[in-house]
């Protein structure tokens, strides 16, 4: 049973494909409903997809983060103790190589605050620690207490008894076999921690493809909702309008005009063949009804030939509302007074209507019963009065309805020829809530991009005028985003800053992308000269509306001047 249902549904999802390579090759092959729901489906593929990347994006970027800050910090400190080993080792020098007792205690205090420094910067190395340096840094760890502990007695012994004895214990070769040794921990160290930089940049530069890919995702789901108006509007709406319209003349004996859109292989050809039907029907009876025959038994005969094509004429109007049910949305047609010419069956279903109610029914009375069911809240009589004189003025209106269960009914309303109206009728709260959905996605990456430590300024690549900044970017600057958005960089640094920016701006669009950072001097207006590292992006191209530059910017002078 299982397989054999298995098999039902490959056999259907085969012809379904193949109705869509067809219609792509221009074959209206395709019925309103696929078309909806193709394009439902498409969109919450791409959803989804976004919903993916998004995730991705963020956990990328939290891991480049950590890695470049603990990678930076762990530099500056081997670069800070191989200062301080240096500047101790020339303490010690300065102890043996005096005799003078007041400068041996100078360079002694110097070399015993350098001690607790080395000591304390070994100590904040600790928390960078992982499991590829884990055990080099304990033997560099207790390197460094052996170069503390020896030093300590150099300075005892230049202090308590001569620089001889001090110069006796520091110029030997242990001495100089632990300088070795701690310097070649450090070039270990440094290599390692050069390692875990790269792997930082190699992370970034897999983060830098998530922003064109969520783009391309956000692009998609705007071009399927787009899509999905335009095939309501050209597929059902339009259609259902114009063959209202022959209708109406057929009703008013025009039984030579042309129904439109037989040709279509849908629900709308279905109802167009139907009407097309009707119309020769119509046309038979007219002809009857004009025949004058001179003798009683011709007037029976030609009474009983009108009576077979009335009989037809009731097959195929039952046809008409077999091709009107069969369609996805809920349909009504009113006449100018606002009673129920026809509705079709999914019109019943969306406000649960009884069978009471059927053509020739007022809508009056489709109101009181929605007001019993509790899908209705308004006033009856101002709800009437407004779709009277929407008759009355003949214009087409659409908009959307909610019912007091959640529901949300899209309406779409045009006149029909001898003063009716037609109205279709869709359920589209799913579509609300993906639309809802896609909204709260979007907020939540602005919320991201907002809130992130490094500065991001946005650029248009055609005037070079400030298009964005986020909040990180407007400390760093100086200025609030109301002074920076729409100026260029002339209109807010230094000629000479200005100069600079606009040089890099062409070298961008030299080399498509700038992904290593480079690091330059400002002159910011509002903070003074300021050391940055940027990394910059293109985004489009020349010949493009949405040609962008983004850089993404770090503020180094702090970091600058700490390891200076």
């Amino acid at each position: 049973m299982g397989v054999a249902a298995l098999g039902s549904g490959f056999s259907a999802g085969t012809k379904f494909l193949k109705k869509l390579v067809r219609f792509a090759r221009g074959a209206d092959t395709l019925s309103v409903a696929e078309k909806v729901y193709s394009i439902a489906g498409f969109l919450a593929i791409v959803t989804t997809f976004l919903l993916v990347m998004s995730v991705q994006t963020v956990r990328l970027q939290t891991t480049y983060r950590h890695m470049h800050a603990s990678s930076a910090e762990a530099a500056i400190n081997v670069g800070h103790i191989n200062a301080l080993i240096y500047a101790i080792v020339m303490e010690s020098r300065g102890i043996y190589m005096t005799d003078d007792r007041a400068k041996m205690k100078q360079f002694a205090d110097g070399l015993l605050r350098r001690n607790r420094e080395l000591a304390e910067s070994v100590k904040s190395m600790e928390k960078n620690v992982r499991g590829d340096d884990a055990e080099l840094f304990a033997s560099f760890r207790q390197r460094i207490v052996q170069f503390i502990e020896f030093r300590q007695e150099l300075v005892r012994r230049g202090v308590e008894i001569s620089s001889a004895a001090a110069r006796e214990w520091g110029d030997n070769d242990a001495n100089r076999t632990v300088r070795n040794k701690l310097n070649s921990d450090i070039e270990a160290l440094e290599r390692i921690y050069r390692e875990r930089a790269r792997q930082a940049d190699e992370l970034a530069n897999e983060n830098r493809y998530a922003a064109a890919y969520l783009f391309a995702l956000g692009l998609a789901a705007l071009v399927l909702a787009g899509l999905n108006v335009v095939v309501m509007r050209s597929s059902v709406v339009g259609a259902l309008a114009e063959i209202t319209q022959a209708t109406d003349r057929i009703a008013d004996g025009d039984v030579k005009s042309k129904v439109p859109h037989l040709g279509r292989h849908d629900e709308i050809g279905h109802l167009a063949r139907a009407v097309q039907h009707f119309r020769d029907a119509v046309a038979r009876i007219f002809e009857l009804e004009e025949l004058e025959i001179g003798t009683a038994q011709a007037r029976d005969a030609a009474m009983t030939e009108r009576d077979n094509f009335n009989d037809k004429y009731q097959a195929k109007k039952w046809q008409l509302s077999a091709a009107i049910n069969s369609m996805p949305q809920g349909l009504i047609m009113l006449d100018g007074k606002a009673n129920v010419v026809a509705m079709n069956a999914n019109y019943r279903r969306i406000y649960n209507l009884p069978e009471t109610i059927q053509a020739g029914s007022t809508l009056e009375e489709i109101l009181q019963h929605r007001v019993k069911s509790g899908l209705f809240s308004g006033d009856i009589a101002k709800y009437l009065a407004a779709v009277l004189d929407r008759i009355a003025r003949r214009e087409p209106a659409a908009n959307e309805i909610a019912l007091n269960d959640g529901r949300i009914i899209k309406i779409y309303e045009r006149p029909m020829d001898g003063g009716g109206w037609v109205s279709v009728q869709e359920d589209v709260t799913e579509l609300r809530q993906r639309e809802r959905i896609l909204e709260r996605m979007e907020r939540f990456l602005a919320t991201i991009i907002e809130n992130v430590a490094e500065g991001i300024i946005a650029k248009d690549a055609r005037n070079l005028r400030y298009v964005f900044v986020n909040k990180a970017a407007e400390k760093m600057i100086g200025m609030s985003r109301g002074e920076i958005i729409g100026k260029t960089a002339r209109e807010l640094f230094s000629p000479e800053a200005a100069e600079l920016i606009e040089r890099r701006d062409q070298q961008l669009l030299a080399q498509k992308q700038q992904l290593e950072p480079i690091v330059d001097t400002i002159d910011n207006p509002a903070r003074g000269r300021r050391v940055i590292s940027a990394r910059r992006v293109q985004i489009g191209g020349a010949s493009e509306e949405s040609h962008m530059f983004v850089t993404m910017v770090e503020d180094r002078t702090e970091k600058m001047v700490a390891a200076a």
